[in-house]
């Protein structure tokens, strides 16, 4: 065997090594990341209705299913359609905000858009819970609290903050296709609306997946501003309430049957626009 052949197979083991490790390590990953999902979507079927350690259940039912829709302790149905009313209006409107926000910073040149974008990118560090009181204070004012229209107005008012991504995006479309229409007489509005959106369906979908998935999840917002208005909870804040010292014993299970089924909208909304969203991702990636 001459040197060469030593070197590339020396390499080629070492590789392997490497490689094998890579697999070991994300295996584990893999294992702890799932686990808690395996375990919930089988508690969900448990015959117990109280938290139980064991991983496979004593007995298999469907009644925790049926409970979420029958019985008048658990208005599930009522919380899925506050959820969607909210997530649905936060999306459409908060997606529109997102991309007209992106496209005047991406191609408009004006006094004071330095500032604006470094403005938009500090306050983006700090989270929105710090405004709660405020906010509150502010949909109190107006007779808002405890209202849906108060979580939309409240997730879609500083959504052109998420600006960062959809501006990268836009960045990377030539600006040769502005310059034509504008000697076609089009103005910024028609080139927006008419030119840059058609071709902007990856960072559309994934602005509308993740302003989709903000209130669908949210817990903060929702349980300060409803308070004790359990009929204007959403999912996340009225599954939490089954968790309560008073009905954990008895609604446990309910509430794993009550999560699965939240997830299954999601799961498969992310299954159908997996590729526009990492279209979104990697193309608002390229330029800042």
């Amino acid at each position: 065997m001459t040197n060469t052949q030593t070197v590339r197979s020396g390499y080629a083991a070492k590789k392997r090594f490497a490689n094998g490790v890579v697999y070991v390590i994300l295996s584990i990953m893999v294992v702890i990341w799932v686990f808690p999902i395996v375990w919930l979507v089988l508690q969900s079927f448990n015959t117990l209705d109280r938290v139980s350690t064991r991983l496979f259940p004593e007995g298999f039912t469907l009644k925790h299913y049926q409970t979420l829709f029958t019985d008048p302790n658990v208005p599930y149905g009522r919380w899925m359609i506050n959820t969607f009313i909210v997530a649905v209006f936060t999306c459409i409107i908060s997606t529109l905000f997102v991309l007209m926000v992106s496209y005047a910073l991406s191609r408009l040149r004006f006094k004071s858009r330095k500032m604006l974008l470094n403005m938009g990118l500090i306050l983006g560090m700090f989270p929105g819970f710090m405004s709660m009181a405020a906010t509150y204070s502010i949909m109190e004012i107006f007779h808002l609290d405890q209202q849906l229209l108060a979580l939309i107005i409240v997730y879609s008012a500083g959504a052109g903050l998420g600006y960062q991504v959809a501006k990268g995006f836009f960045d990377t479309i030539p600006r040769s296709l502005d310059e034509a229409a504008r000697i076609d007489g089009a103005t910024s509005n028609r080139i927006f609306w008419v030119i840059i959106l058609p071709l902007s369906k990856p960072i559309i979908v994934y602005t509308a997946l993740t302003t989709f998935l903000g209130p669908w999840a949210d817990y903060i917002f929702v349980s300060y501003f409803m308070k004790d208005n359990d009929q204007n909870y959403t999912v996340a804040v009225g599954l939490y309430t089954l968790l309560d010292n008073e009905h954990i014993n008895s609604y446990f299970t309910t509430f794993c049957a009550g999560a699965v089924l939240i997830a299954i909208p999601i799961t498969i909304l992310f299954i159908f626009m997996q590729k526009y969203y990492v279209s979104g991702v990697t193309g608002g990636a390229v330029k800042g």
